[in-house]
């Protein structure tokens, strides 16, 4: 391939390319991918050898555009800002959408900075139900954002900004204060026992004294530790799985529970489950969304159920919406269920009639004389 090419650097880690009289759209992939493959290669320094990678973002214009550089490289650098960003691919065209989403992206990331102070964020609490009694037996915590103008974000589109930017360590210790406040409160309204579950988030994960502040929490609070449940997931556990299993067991020695959020969703290896000391696993909700008779979901469902059963650890279903997937659940002996058919997240003030009750009702509308037979009808 050979094009009229500038090259120039923008940073000291940023290049821009500029190509002309290009014959073809996909000539300018054919050039993204080569420069890929070269950045690619190992390197060697010394004794050491180096692979370095790349991110690529693309803008295209007529050449009657030469004299709007300042532009062009500003496409360029958003495309870029939004490959790195997802992570996903190593190259991207720039288009007005990416626009639109990184301008967003900066004014939530502007907002963010300081919510927690002006107290926007606030907690609902969603019930974990054993599937056989009904009885409520843990209440995750989940965050929620009112922006002052925005009203209502969603934990999607900022929490991933949160852990970029590094603001979700503080959030999560008042995620983790407040949660056990909050519960500390609900049981001295004499509510039956119950334990409160809180996600920790990859940043929260990477402290050296996680331990000393979930202790400090714990004694502040007066919370009995086997009542504070912690999810944790599977990707982050795999980025250092010496360094994760040690952290884990701070925190088991502490006396609380360690469930593992999101399985068979991520690296599902037999070989760590032995290594972590994890008291519960919970079956991502897409596998319970897609569950009929005879299906992949189903079959995973039944191979980690019986995986957990084997190793002694408690299994949690969540995203249970209909009475057909809590009939199947229920006959395949999972623990907990957790999802709309039982309850939304609720807001605090809404949570004590439901830890006062049970949902003994909402089971006994299951026929586990033949589950699969209404799953088939769903």
């Amino acid at each position: 391939m050979k094009f009229e090419t500038l090259i120039g650097r923008v940073s000291p880690s940023e290049f821009a390319i500029a190509l002309f009289k290009i014959p073809t759209f996909e000539s300018v992939i054919d050039v993204a991918q080569l420069i890929l493959s070269t950045q690619a290669k190992l390197f060697q320094i010394g004794e050491t050898s180096i692979r370095a990678t790349a991110s690529i973002g693309i803008t295209m214009g007529d050449i009657s555009e030469i004299d709007h550089t300042d532009k062009l490289l500003q496409q360029a650098q958003i495309a870029l800002e939004d490959v790195k960003r997802q992570g996903q691919q190593p190259f991207r065209f720039y288009s007005p959408d990416i626009n639109a989403q990184l301008q967003e992206r900066l004014a939530l990331e502007h907002d963010l900075h300081g919510a927690l102070e002006r107290g926007e964020f606030s907690l609902h609490y969603q019930p974990l139900v054993d599937l056989q009694s009904g009885r409520v037996e843990a209440l995750e915590a989940l965050l929620r954002w009112q922006h002052p103008k925005r009203g209502m974000i969603s934990p999607d589109k900022f929490i991933p900004i949160a852990e970029a930017n590094g603001e979700i360590v503080a959030i999560g210790e008042w995620v983790l204060q407040t949660a056990c406040v909050q519960a500390r409160h609900w049981q001295n309204s004499g509510c039956k026992t119950f334990r409160i579950s809180i996600n920790l988030s990859a940043r929260q994960f990477e402290q050296d004294d996680l331990a000393v502040i979930v202790n400090e929490v714990l004694q502040e609070t007066g919370l009995a530790p086997m009542l504070l449940e912690l999810e944790v997931t599977e990707s982050f556990l795999m980025n250092n799985v010496r360094r994760s299993a040690e952290t884990l067991k701070q925190l088991k020695a502490l006396g609380v529970v360690i469930a593992l959020d999101d399985f068979g969703t991520g690296y599902s290896s037999l070989n760590y489950l032995n290594r972590f000391p994890i008291d519960m696993l919970k079956i991502d909700r897409s596998f319970v969304r897609d569950l009929t008779p005879h299906s992949d979901a189903a079959a995973i469902i039944d191979a980690v159920i019986a995986l957990a059963k084997s190793l002694n650890l408690s299994i949690t279903a969540e995203g249970v919406e209909t009475v057909e997937q809590l009939c199947y659940l229920q006959e395949k002996g999972c623990d907990e269920g957790q999802g709309f058919f039982f309850s939304r997240p609720l807001a605090p003030e809404a949570v004590l009639p439901v830890l006062k009750s049970s949902f003994q009702k909402q089971l006994s509308s299951c026929n586990l004389s033949n589950p699969c037979t209404l799953i088939e009808a769903a």
